[in-house]
Protein backbone atom coordinates (compact mmCIF):
# COMPACT_ATOMS: atom_id res chain seq x y z
CA UNK A 1 0.00 0.00 0.00
CA UNK A 2 1.19 3.48 -0.79
CA UNK A 3 1.37 5.29 2.55
CA UNK A 4 2.04 8.90 1.56
CA UNK A 5 0.21 11.66 -0.32
CA UNK A 6 -3.19 10.11 0.33
CA UNK A 7 -6.49 11.47 1.62
CA UNK A 8 -7.66 9.17 4.41
CA UNK A 9 -11.03 8.87 6.15
CA UNK A 10 -11.14 6.86 9.40
CA UNK A 11 -14.39 6.03 11.18
CA UNK A 12 -14.27 5.86 14.95
CA UNK A 13 -11.12 7.94 14.75
CA UNK A 14 -11.52 10.07 17.86
CA UNK A 15 -9.93 7.57 20.25
CA UNK A 16 -8.18 4.21 20.60
CA UNK A 17 -7.08 2.32 17.52
CA UNK A 18 -8.72 4.75 15.11
CA UNK A 19 -6.93 7.79 16.51
CA UNK A 20 -3.61 5.95 16.62
CA UNK A 21 -3.92 5.11 12.92
CA UNK A 22 -5.02 8.65 12.14
CA UNK A 23 -1.97 10.16 13.81
CA UNK A 24 0.38 7.79 11.98
CA UNK A 25 -1.16 8.58 8.61
CA UNK A 26 -0.91 12.30 9.40
CA UNK A 27 2.71 11.89 10.50
CA UNK A 28 3.46 10.43 7.06
CA UNK A 29 2.12 13.56 5.38
CA UNK A 30 -1.37 12.41 4.46
CA UNK A 31 -4.56 14.46 4.74
CA UNK A 32 -6.63 12.72 7.41
CA UNK A 33 -10.32 12.97 8.29
CA UNK A 34 -11.68 11.26 11.40
CA UNK A 35 -15.29 10.68 12.35
CA UNK A 36 -16.94 9.90 15.66
CA UNK A 37 -20.31 10.10 17.40
CA UNK A 38 -19.38 12.54 20.18
CA UNK A 39 -18.76 16.17 19.20
CA UNK A 40 -17.03 17.14 22.49
CA UNK A 41 -14.49 14.33 21.99
CA UNK A 42 -13.93 15.38 18.39
CA UNK A 43 -13.40 18.96 19.56
CA UNK A 44 -10.74 17.77 22.01
CA UNK A 45 -9.03 15.79 19.25
CA UNK A 46 -9.04 18.80 16.94
CA UNK A 47 -7.62 21.06 19.64
CA UNK A 48 -4.80 18.62 20.38
CA UNK A 49 -4.15 17.56 16.78
CA UNK A 50 -5.11 20.54 14.58
CA UNK A 51 -3.90 18.87 11.37
CA UNK A 52 -6.69 16.31 11.62
CA UNK A 53 -10.07 17.09 10.08
CA UNK A 54 -12.96 16.04 12.32
CA UNK A 55 -16.56 15.36 11.29
CA UNK A 56 -19.32 14.12 13.56
CA UNK A 57 -20.96 11.05 12.02
CA UNK A 58 -22.50 7.83 13.34
CA UNK A 59 -21.93 4.74 11.18
CA UNK A 60 -25.18 3.23 12.51
CA UNK A 61 -27.19 6.11 11.00
CA UNK A 62 -27.77 5.87 7.24
CA UNK A 63 -28.76 9.52 6.94
CA UNK A 64 -25.58 10.67 8.67
CA UNK A 65 -23.48 8.49 6.38
CA UNK A 66 -25.19 9.95 3.32
CA UNK A 67 -24.50 13.47 4.62
CA UNK A 68 -20.88 12.53 5.36
CA UNK A 69 -20.39 11.15 1.85
CA UNK A 70 -21.84 14.31 0.29
CA UNK A 71 -19.57 16.51 2.40
CA UNK A 72 -16.44 14.48 1.68
CA UNK A 73 -17.17 14.43 -2.06
CA UNK A 74 -17.47 18.21 -1.95
CA UNK A 75 -14.60 19.08 0.41
CA UNK A 76 -12.19 16.18 -0.17
CA UNK A 77 -12.71 14.97 -3.77
CA UNK A 78 -9.33 13.24 -3.75
CA UNK A 79 -10.34 10.81 -0.99
CA UNK A 80 -8.60 7.53 -1.78
CA UNK A 81 -8.36 5.66 1.54
CA UNK A 82 -11.30 4.56 3.69
CA UNK A 83 -10.58 2.88 7.02
CA UNK A 84 -13.66 1.19 8.49
CA UNK A 85 -12.64 1.14 12.14
CA UNK A 86 -15.69 2.15 14.22
CA UNK A 87 -16.90 -0.59 16.52
CA UNK A 88 -18.50 -1.34 19.87
CA UNK A 89 -18.68 -4.38 22.13
CA UNK A 90 -21.11 -5.66 24.72
CA UNK A 91 -20.67 -8.32 27.37
CA UNK A 92 -23.51 -10.80 26.90
CA UNK A 93 -25.09 -13.57 28.92
CA UNK A 94 -26.70 -15.66 26.18
CA UNK A 95 -28.70 -17.66 28.71
CA UNK A 96 -30.49 -14.56 30.01
CA UNK A 97 -33.47 -13.27 28.06
CA UNK A 98 -33.96 -9.56 27.54
CA UNK A 99 -37.05 -7.44 27.10
CA UNK A 100 -35.18 -5.05 24.79
CA UNK A 101 -34.80 -7.23 21.72
CA UNK A 102 -33.69 -4.30 19.54
CA UNK A 103 -30.66 -3.76 21.79
CA UNK A 104 -29.41 -7.20 20.77
CA UNK A 105 -28.69 -5.77 17.32
CA UNK A 106 -26.61 -2.77 18.37
CA UNK A 107 -23.25 -4.44 17.70
CA UNK A 108 -24.51 -5.72 14.35
CA UNK A 109 -25.75 -2.24 13.41
CA UNK A 110 -22.41 -0.58 14.17
CA UNK A 111 -19.79 -3.25 13.52
CA UNK A 112 -21.34 -4.86 10.46
CA UNK A 113 -23.97 -2.41 9.25
CA UNK A 114 -21.56 0.49 9.60
CA UNK A 115 -18.96 -1.21 7.42
CA UNK A 116 -21.53 -2.13 4.78
CA UNK A 117 -23.04 1.36 4.70
CA UNK A 118 -19.73 3.21 4.62
CA UNK A 119 -18.26 0.95 1.97
CA UNK A 120 -21.27 1.38 -0.29
CA UNK A 121 -21.42 5.14 0.26
CA UNK A 122 -17.77 5.61 -0.75
CA UNK A 123 -17.37 2.91 -3.41
CA UNK A 124 -17.65 5.39 -6.27
CA UNK A 125 -14.94 7.66 -4.83
CA UNK A 126 -12.58 4.79 -4.11
CA UNK A 127 -13.09 3.38 -7.59
CA UNK A 128 -12.65 6.73 -9.32
CA UNK A 129 -9.48 7.46 -7.35
CA UNK A 130 -8.06 3.89 -7.53
CA UNK A 131 -8.08 3.89 -3.77
CA UNK A 132 -7.66 1.59 -0.79
CA UNK A 133 -10.29 0.19 1.55
CA UNK A 134 -9.10 -1.02 4.96
CA UNK A 135 -11.45 -2.96 7.21
CA UNK A 136 -10.42 -3.32 10.84
CA UNK A 137 -11.77 -6.64 12.07
CA UNK A 138 -10.12 -8.70 14.85
CA UNK A 139 -8.15 -11.81 15.62
CA UNK A 140 -11.41 -12.85 17.30
CA UNK A 141 -12.84 -13.39 13.83
CA UNK A 142 -11.02 -16.73 13.99
CA UNK A 143 -11.88 -17.81 17.53
CA UNK A 144 -14.57 -16.40 19.84
CA UNK A 145 -14.05 -14.79 23.21
CA UNK A 146 -17.33 -16.10 24.66
CA UNK A 147 -18.01 -13.14 26.95
CA UNK A 148 -18.31 -11.02 23.77
CA UNK A 149 -20.29 -13.44 21.59
CA UNK A 150 -22.04 -11.01 19.25
CA UNK A 151 -18.97 -8.79 18.93
CA UNK A 152 -16.89 -11.80 17.83
CA UNK A 153 -19.60 -12.83 15.38
CA UNK A 154 -19.53 -9.35 13.83
CA UNK A 155 -15.78 -9.60 13.30
CA UNK A 156 -16.13 -13.02 11.67
CA UNK A 157 -18.76 -11.47 9.39
CA UNK A 158 -16.42 -8.62 8.42
CA UNK A 159 -13.64 -11.11 7.68
CA UNK A 160 -15.91 -13.02 5.29
CA UNK A 161 -17.30 -9.81 3.76
CA UNK A 162 -13.81 -8.45 3.14
CA UNK A 163 -12.82 -11.60 1.28
CA UNK A 164 -15.85 -11.22 -0.99
CA UNK A 165 -15.03 -7.55 -1.54
CA UNK A 166 -11.52 -8.50 -2.61
CA UNK A 167 -12.85 -10.82 -5.31
CA UNK A 168 -15.49 -8.42 -6.60
CA UNK A 169 -13.08 -5.48 -6.73
CA UNK A 170 -10.14 -7.39 -8.22
CA UNK A 171 -10.42 -5.66 -11.63
CA UNK A 172 -11.37 -2.23 -10.29
CA UNK A 173 -8.00 -0.92 -9.17
CA UNK A 174 -9.26 -0.69 -5.57
CA UNK A 175 -7.03 -2.32 -2.98
CA UNK A 176 -8.91 -4.26 -0.26
CA UNK A 177 -7.04 -4.75 3.04
CA UNK A 178 -8.06 -6.31 6.33
CA UNK A 179 -6.24 -5.65 9.59
CA UNK A 180 -7.07 -8.13 12.36
CA UNK A 181 -5.78 -6.70 15.67
CA UNK A 182 -5.18 -8.81 18.77
CA UNK A 183 -6.24 -7.56 22.20
CA UNK A 184 -5.16 -3.91 22.36
CA UNK A 185 -4.94 -1.68 25.44
CA UNK A 186 -7.89 0.67 24.93
CA UNK A 187 -11.03 1.59 26.88
CA UNK A 188 -12.77 -1.32 25.15
CA UNK A 189 -10.43 -3.85 26.78
CA UNK A 190 -10.20 -2.23 30.21
CA UNK A 191 -11.72 -5.28 31.89
CA UNK A 192 -9.37 -7.79 30.29
CA UNK A 193 -6.27 -8.78 32.21
CA UNK A 194 -3.16 -10.36 30.82
CA UNK A 195 -2.47 -13.97 31.57
CA UNK A 196 -3.84 -17.38 30.68
CA UNK A 197 -2.57 -16.87 27.15
CA UNK A 198 -3.85 -13.32 26.55
CA UNK A 199 -1.34 -10.57 25.82
CA UNK A 200 -2.43 -6.94 25.45
CA UNK A 201 -0.43 -4.68 23.15
CA UNK A 202 -0.47 -0.89 23.00
CA UNK A 203 -1.96 1.10 20.16
CA UNK A 204 1.57 2.24 19.28
CA UNK A 205 2.69 -1.38 18.95
CA UNK A 206 -0.35 -2.19 16.82
CA UNK A 207 0.33 0.73 14.49
CA UNK A 208 4.01 -0.19 14.17
CA UNK A 209 3.25 -3.81 13.29
CA UNK A 210 0.38 -2.91 10.96
CA UNK A 211 2.28 -0.28 9.01
CA UNK A 212 5.26 -2.61 8.62
CA UNK A 213 2.91 -5.10 6.94
CA UNK A 214 1.18 -2.41 4.88
CA UNK A 215 4.55 -1.40 3.46
CA UNK A 216 5.08 -4.95 2.19
CA UNK A 217 1.79 -4.95 0.30
CA UNK A 218 0.06 -7.46 2.60
CA UNK A 219 -3.70 -7.62 2.15
CA UNK A 220 -4.58 -9.59 5.31
CA UNK A 221 -2.61 -8.46 8.34
CA UNK A 222 -2.40 -10.39 11.63
CA UNK A 223 -0.43 -8.25 14.09
CA UNK A 224 0.92 -9.81 17.27
CA UNK A 225 -1.15 -12.52 18.88
CA UNK A 226 -3.70 -12.54 16.03
CA UNK A 227 -1.30 -14.67 14.04
CA UNK A 228 -1.21 -17.20 16.85
CA UNK A 229 -5.00 -17.26 17.07
CA UNK A 230 -5.26 -17.96 13.35
CA UNK A 231 -2.72 -20.77 13.67
CA UNK A 232 -4.37 -22.30 16.73
CA UNK A 233 -7.73 -22.20 14.99
CA UNK A 234 -6.25 -24.54 12.38
CA UNK A 235 -4.11 -26.86 14.49
CA UNK A 236 -5.90 -27.02 17.87
CA UNK A 237 -9.36 -25.41 17.69
CA UNK A 238 -10.79 -27.22 20.71
CA UNK A 239 -7.86 -26.19 22.89
CA UNK A 240 -7.87 -22.49 21.95
CA UNK A 241 -11.66 -22.22 22.21
CA UNK A 242 -11.64 -23.77 25.67
CA UNK A 243 -8.73 -21.57 26.76
CA UNK A 244 -10.53 -18.38 25.73
CA UNK A 245 -13.66 -19.54 27.51
CA UNK A 246 -11.60 -20.10 30.66
CA UNK A 247 -10.15 -16.59 30.42
CA UNK A 248 -13.44 -14.83 29.70
CA UNK A 249 -15.97 -16.81 31.75
CA UNK A 250 -15.73 -14.44 34.72
CA UNK A 251 -16.71 -11.53 32.47
CA UNK A 252 -20.06 -12.99 31.44
CA UNK A 253 -22.64 -10.93 33.33
CA UNK A 254 -25.10 -12.65 35.64
CA UNK A 255 -27.74 -10.56 33.92
CA UNK A 256 -27.56 -8.89 30.55
CA UNK A 257 -24.86 -6.20 30.73
CA UNK A 258 -23.15 -4.00 28.27
CA UNK A 259 -20.10 -1.98 27.51
CA UNK A 260 -18.59 -0.02 24.67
Amino acid sequence: MKLTKRTVLITGGSAGIGLAFALKFAELGNEVIVTGRRQPVLDQVKAKHPKLHTIRSDVADSAQIAALAARVKSDFPGLDVLVNNAGISRYRNLKASTADLSELMVEMDVNVGGVLRMTSAFTDMLTANKGTLINISSGLAFVPLPCLPIYCATKAAIHSYTQSLRFQFEDSGVEIIEIMPPAVKTDMTADLSEGDGITLITTDELVKLSFASLRTGALEIHPGQSRQLALMRRVAPDFINRQLWKVSRKLVPVEVGQRG
